[in-house]
């Protein structure tokens, strides 16, 4: 039976000491209580800190209860918690993700705290992982959980759920550790989101930094497909929609005077100071109010031991003084500032009371205030004054949206709230409280899971996906059997992205010593042939590869050396590309509107890339290039050709399948002919080829190619395997050293569907 393991930075419950025994209590949070649908002790698990600063061996006295709850205590030291939690993730991740890069220390926490308490935190679910499991891991002390339990458990159901705000790319790329953390996300096969901005802001990181393209809400990564998605969390209505009236006991201004009302924890994200500098704007403006409105600002002391917190709480402390010593009189207090936690009854007494609630973060993944705040509206009355860059808001915009920054603009919506008509105000309120009363918390934890038990069906099928090592090895094994038993090999290698990765910039290519020592060791095979067919110019191969005893063809055939020490001779073509000084004007345009991308001159054609360029303008600056191009060299000897980031002017006629022919002519009868490539360039070489080549296409996508590889480091690995055996003489061991078992499997796909 499936069991659902919940992980997270703090358990639902927490430990304290109390005269030497260890006791549990409820923890208070929005998680906790967003959990607690789902969260079924006697079926699920659920992992993370207990609040203690333990060895595992002072948790045993608790053991019992622990489980009854479904709780495993991940340990934790002191120093453990400040730099993980505190610095690096409240340090850090905190205020960068929230925007607020002035917040970010000049010395970062450290992040192999952070990755050696992700990795305890995985290693503590694989050792509870049953086959069935669904895993549930939750925001961003634990981001690289995903990626780290996937080494311990390919076939795992990962879910994974942000709570914060994940930033633009160009703020997020100031986070130290940013391509580990967006590998560790990748980890998951759904990663959720509270809004649809976070999610695309989330994709743009994937494609810049990570430069995997991203389709719609899917990415394709490490052979598996992983899912984005949309889940706006709700709030727990069953503790704020009771319609029994509560006996508050916070302190309420006078019935002749209208109450707004902020709720926030302590923190600078939440936009306290300059809430309060907008009510003051608004005493200021609005002389007759005075005396007749009151602010009673909440705010739940956090983080309390943090310097910057203290520093923090004292500003405030020190602005409602200011506001009230300069507005309020013996009789009145314009600002009401409670700095301690309220009950529950307490608050939702304060929501019923309030005319007007003020929810103005400076940025917040969701904020579930202002939903807590409308499900307490029994009454279908009240204003709500919100900010646009608060997650709430996509799903609130019958409030008065406001920008927290304009002080001007958030002391006018206090003031059109207190205006706002009794009809106008409950036609609002009714419009949000069916929304908030019908996606609440128990909603968004069951909208994830369905997606996440949906994500099943959307990876490759089942062998396919826990084997795709395996099918890898399999390819190798059948290709160096067909190749030891055949009289004679030819080998056809693409470059880019064959032999080598793909580089920012083409001159980043060059190849190491070991792979020039392994292609020198395949070439000195004997009855072996090694052609490398590339879309370099002729000039970068010779001296890349000029001293190999290989066959080099460059810019895609148009120019090819047969063999070490020949002369570079040309293809029957046109000498130079047509309409040249035209395709050059249009791609230095092209260069100068997309920042990243760059040309590359060749002999008798031109490229540009753009690998470094923002995908989205790359995308549309592709598009207009296309068309451009084409329309300009309608009726002329020359093509436009696509390839892995890199768009090629080039003339008509000239391909890598031509460029092979005269090899393939003068081959010996019964030559094993294996072709590697991957990208659009290396599907005219497949096509030149006969039936029975072995052709491999090495990554993602649809190809003709009758064989793939998963990357660049498995086509080195076929390479070292065949540069161990001879032609006529198979080996008599497997790729990677097992005795071999026999014939490749029938089940293996050979043909891309």
């Amino acid at each position: 039976m499936s069991r659902l393991l919940l992980v997270s930075n703090r358990l639902p419950v927490t430990a304290e000491r109390r005269r030497g025994k260890l006791t549990l209590k409820p923890s208070a949070g929005g998680l906790a209580t967003g959990l607690h649908s789902v969260h079924d002790p006697g079926k699920g698990l659920w992992f993370g800190w207990s609040g203690l600063y333990d060895k595992p061996a002072e948790l045993t006295p608790a053991t019992d209860e622990w489980k009854r709850r479904g709780c495993v205590p991940v340990p934790l030291k002191r120093t453990e918690v400040r730099d993980y939690y505190e610095a690096y993730g409240n340090g850090v991740v905190w205020p960068l993700f929230h925007s607020l890069t002035d917040r970010m220390p000049l010395r970062p926490g450290p992040w192999d705290t952070y990755e050696k308490v992700n990795q305890r935190f995985a290693d503590a679910v694989a050792n509870e992982l049953r086959a069935d499991d669904v895993v549930w891991v939750h925001d961003y002390q634990l981001m690289r959980v995903p990626a780290l339990l996937r080494a311990k458990a390919q076939n795992a159901r990962i879910g994974f759920f942000l709570h914060i705000p994940f930033p633009a790319v160009e703020v997020f790329s100031a986070l130290p550790g940013r391509e580990r953390v967006l590998e560790g996300m990748l980890g998951a096969d759904l990663v959720g989101f509270h809004t649809a901005g976070y999610m695309r802001n989330f994709a743009a990181a994937v494609e810049r930094l990570l430069g995997l393209p991203v389709h719609g809400d899917r990415i394709t990564y490490g052979g598996r497909e992983v899912r984005l998605g949309v889940f706006p969390m709700g709030a727990d209505i069953s503790r704020y929609a009771d319609p029994a009236p509560s006996r508050s006991r916070t302190p309420r201004p006078p019935i002749d005077r209208r109450l707004l009302l902020g709720v926030d924890r302590l923190d600078y994200t939440k936009g306290i100071p300059r809430r309060l500098l907008a009510f003051e704007r608004l005493l200021e403006t609005q002389p007759d109010l005075r005396g007749r409105v009151c602010f009673l600002q909440i705010a739940v002391p956090s983080r309390t031991d943090v310097p910057a917190y203290k520093r923090f709480r004292r500003h405030i402390d020190a602005l409602v003084g200011r506001i009230n010593g300069a507005y309020g009189t013996s009789a009145w207090t314009p600002v009401q500032y409670v700095a301690r936690p309220v009950s529950q009854e307490q608050l939702v007494g304060l929501y019923r009371t309030c005319d007007v609630m003020v929810v103005t973060p400076l940025r917040d993944g969701m904020n579930l205030v202002a939903k807590e705040f409308v499900a307490s509206r029994v009454d279908e009355d009240g204003a709500l004054v919100l900010s646009e860059f608060a997650g709430a808001a996509d799903e609130m915009p019958e409030a008065l949206l406001v920008n927290p920054y304009d002080l001007d603009r958030v002391a006018e919506a206090m003031h059109d709230a207190l205006l706002m008509s009794p009809d106008e105000r409950r036609a609002h309120m009714r419009s949000m409280r069916r929304r908030v009363i019908h996606h609440d918390a128990t909603h968004w934890a069951k909208s994830f899971l369905a997606a996440l038990e949906e994500t099943e069906a959307t990876q490759p099928i089942a062998h396919e996906r826990r084997t795709r090592t395996h099918l890898d090895a399999a390819v190798r094994r059948l290709v160096v059997r067909a190749a030891g038993t055949a009289s004679h090999r030819l080998l056809l290698l693409d470059y880019d992205g064959t032999l080598t990765a793909l580089a920012p910039t083409p001159g980043l290519a060059a190849p190491d010593r070991s792979l020039l020592s392994l292609l020198r060791t395949l070439a000195e095979q004997p009855a072996t042939s090694v052609h490398i067919a590339s879309g370099r110019d002729r000039n970068t191969l010779d001296t890349w590869l000029g001293g190999l005893p290989v066959g080099l063809h460059a810019e895609h055939g148009l120019w090819s050396r047969m063999s070490a020490g020949s002369e570079w001779t040309r293809a029957d073509v046109l000498p130079t590309l047509p309409r040249q000084d035209d395709v050059m004007a249009i791609l230095e345009e092209a260069v100068s509107r997309t920042p990243g991308t760059l040309i590359e001159r060749k002999s008798t054609g031109i490229a540009w890339h753009y690998r470094q360029a923002d995908p989205k303008l790359a995308a549309a600056e592709l598009k207009r290039l296309r068309s451009a191009l084409t329309k300009l060299l309608e009726g002329e000897a020359a093509e436009v050709l696509a390839g892995h980031k890199v768009l090629e002017v080039r003339l008509s006629g000239v391909d890598k399948g031509t460029a092979i022919a005269p090899t393939l002519e003068g081959i010996p009868q019964g030559t094993a002919i294996i072709a590697i490539g991957d990208d659009r360039t290396d599907e005219q070489l497949f096509s030149a080829l006969p039936p029975d080549a072995m052709t491999i296409y090495v990554g993602e996508g649809p190809s003709r190619a009758r064989l793939r590889l998963s990357s660049v480091a498995e086509v080195r690995l076929l390479l070292n395997d065949l540069a161990r055996t001879s032609p006529g003489r198979p080996s008599e061991e497997t790729p990677g050293g097992t005795h071999d078992p026999g014939p490749a499997p029938r089940g293996l796909m050979l043909v891309d569907a």
